[in-house]
């Protein structure tokens, strides 16, 4: 079961928390989303999916910076665009 609250009527209700499995938070004035809050039987789920997630996007970064690591390191030294594409490719094969 879900809702949507505003944070002053979670401050003035805190035992409602309990009824729910996730509360929308919206600014009252903007309906402006703020952010989801979760039940606690559900907290260690969320926060493994989000670790796996967080862990995923800094490996992708990471791998976009050493694409550039031959180049700053010389291994590419004197080879052109094309032949750099194609070595990476052999490499990711």
């Amino acid at each position: 079961m879900t809702t949507k609250m505003s944070i002053r009527e979670l401050t003035r209700s805190g035992s409602k928390i309990a009824d729910y499995d996730y509360i929308d938070i919206e600014d009252r004035k903007s309906h402006e989303y703020k952010g989801v809050l979760i039940s606690a039987k559900y907290a260690d789920d969320v926060k493994a999916f989000l670790e796996k997630k967080i862990a995923k996007e800094k490996q992708k970064k990471l791998d976009e910076i050493m694409q550039f690591a031959g180049i700053l390191s010389g291994a590419t030294e004197n080879m052109s665009v094309q032949e750099i594409k194609a070595k990476k490719m052999r490499e990711m094969q």
